[in-house]
């Protein structure tokens, strides 16, 4: 199989997309509207998580997008914003992290769990 269609660098593509989406809204709502970092995060997060469904859904895994599976996208995504909401705090508020820079410090932790999920979902009529 060719790297270029494997599925999880398709997914690593759509990640680096996804991600630098809700990195710029993050950082935007962060240092120019001023918004607390957490709720900055969530903000930037929920509009990501609409990104990638669709890129997922037809880049990634070539499927449908569907009412149904947009519905079930977001239980992929509630590992990783558990674990991403979670390693914020403890990169930010217990070790010190700047702000700016403890979202890319988690992504390490997030996206293997997050292309299990995202396959199992997606995957299903």
């Amino acid at each position: 199989m060719r790297l270029f269609q494997h599925e999880f660098f398709k997914f690593v593509v759509v990640g680096c997309i996804n991600t630098a989406t809700y990195y710029a809204l993050y950082l935007i709502l962060l240092n120019i509207f001023g918004v607390y970092y957490f709720a900055a995060h969530i903000i930037a997060f929920a509009i990501s998580l609409v990104v990638s469904f669709f890129l997922n859904t037809h880049y990634t895994y070539g499927v449908k997008p569907t009412w149904s599976k947009f519905i079930r996208y977001p239980l992929t995504q509630a590992a990783n914003t558990v674990i991403t909401s979670a390693l914020l705090y403890l990169f930010v508020d217990m070790l010190g992290l700047n702000a700016s820079l403890a979202p890319i410090a988690a992504l390490f932790f997030t996206v293997p769990i997050t292309f299990f999920m995202t396959g199992k979902i997606l995957k299903v009529s």
